[in-house]
């Protein structure tokens, strides 16, 4: 899956649970309950494992982790995993359920707030053992790894790295004499010379795809959200704060020089790929899942990568990118009961973390999780290898999570639509931040 995919499922799940709501809650269960032992009796045989995603095509949506399994399987004749994969809220349901009835498939990808309540209750497995004993636990950058963890327990593993940014047009830049932006002042001066030529300087699509904001997210942690949102979730401190509305401050600034097009809030995400890579506009919110589709566009062999900008008057540490897990891969605690199950859950993870697993993520344009070094055809990958080169900048360090990533739904979706009401007008910043606080009462 990608990670658009994730977050454009995720913002969806408040309309999901609505829609999902005029459905029996004992039939609902019952359906979940007898899905989620499908999962386990279909493993019944020696040495085979479930893996349970949120994808319904595996295949076709997450290649990288399709191309995993199979090359596990073809190497392990005596063990096997077999790949499940439903939709989002589907299977975010069919796991709550399964920890509830104790029918957890082996193996699963699961939103992060819902496995932290899972390890609190002991239905994860605690995958420290299986990292160390192949020394994998120092491969990881320690962010990769500190937010799945629970005192002692590590319950979780990252599943794919979420590296996000503008794309940009070097063709586009060089033609008006345009310089890759450092800073919020270089970025607002480009946009100015951008709009004044009739480009279109930021593609944005708002319409069915608000969780579009991903370096405007990364804004956030560049006026001290990593520091401040635990208190903000403890009501300690307030989102609408001095520090916030400056940002904020600064998106209008770019609403108002013409940063975003004119049909932003009409048009899709997929959309505004598709004018990016048409050739119509100079940069693109995005990240890693969209390289391979830029490389093979009309404008692939001149686009780079961009951490986005540093603010003279934020706060913290300006050199970031963000680079951080998006969700993890757990494991069910029953699973130790059973060695040869055991086995295969181990040796899988250990596979999937090695160079070679993570050789194959780069192979389908995923970045390692690991500090591992991939080998890259920077010729036919350029776009791919300019993402990778941020992100492993020694000079750029990581959040430890999308800020988006560690609140509830509702408070995500408002910030998604703070953002978007900033940079479509219809909101002011005390208004946008004002939105997001109502959900944090």
């Amino acid at each position: 899956m990608s990670t658009m995919t994730h977050e454009a499922d995720r913002s969806r799940s408040a309309r999901i649970r609505r829609l999902a709501s005029g459905v029996t809650a004992t039939a609902l269960a019952a359906a979940m309950v007898t899905a989620c032992s499908s999962d386990s009796s279909d493993a019944s045989a020696a040495g085979t494992i479930t893996l349970a995603m949120h994808n319904p095509n595996i295949q076709q949506q997450d290649p990288a982790t399709w191309e995993l399994v199979q090359t596990f399987n073809k190497k392990n004749p005596t063990m096997k995993v077999k790949l499940v994969g439903r939709p989002m809220e589907q299977h975010q349901q069919q796991m709550t359920i399964a920890a509830q009835s104790d029918t957890l498939p082996e193996v699963f990808w699961v939103y992060d707030a819902l496995a932290k309540n899972m390890a609190k209750n002991g239905d994860l497995l605690d995958l420290q053992p299986v990292l160390a004993e192949k020394k994998l636990d120092a491969k990881f950058a320690p962010h990769m790894l500190s937010g799945f963890k629970q005192g002692n327990v590590q319950y979780g593993v990252p599943y794919q790295a979420l590296v996000t940014g503008f794309y940009y047009n070097k063709a586009i830049l060089d033609k008006h004499g345009i310089a890759v932006p450092k800073t919020h002042d270089d970025l607002l001066a480009a946009v100015k010379k951008l709009k004044a030529k009739g480009v279109v300087p930021i593609a944005q699509g708002a319409n069915n795809s608000s969780f579009s904001v991903w370096a405007f997210l990364t804004m956030l942690d560049r006026f001290g959200y990593e520091d401040k949102y635990q208190a903000i979730l403890a009501k300690k401190e307030k989102y609408d704060n001095p520090d916030f509305l400056r940002l904020y401050g600064h998106v209008e600034d770019l609403a108002k020089a013409g940063a975003f097009p004119p049909n932003m809030t009409t048009q899709t995400y997929t959309q505004a790929v598709a004018s990016f890579t048409s050739g119509q506009a100079a940069f693109l919110d995005s990240g890693v899942w969209d390289a391979a589709k830029i490389q093979e566009s009309p404008v692939g062999k001149n686009v780079g990568f961009w951490a986005g900008p540093t603010f003279s008057d934020g706060v913290g540490n300006q050199n970031l990118v963000m680079n951080a897990p998006s969700a993890p891969l757990v494991a069910s605690a029953k699973v130790e009961k059973d060695p040869k199950k055991y086995a295969t859950v181990k040796k899988f993870l250990q596979f999937y973390y090695s160079d070679e697993g993570q050789q194959i993520l780069v192979k389908n344009a995923q970045p390692p999780v690991t500090t591992y070094v991939p080998a890259v055809d920077k010729t036919k990958s350029s776009v791919f290898w300019a993402v990778f080169e941020e992100a492993a900048r020694q000079d750029l360090a990581s959040p430890k999570a999308q800020p988006d990533l560690v609140v509830s739904a509702e408070t995500a979706n408002a910030m998604y639509d703070s953002f978007y009401g900033v940079m479509a007008g219809a909101m002011s910043p005390e208004e946008a931040t004002g939105l997001v606080q109502k959900t944090l009462k």
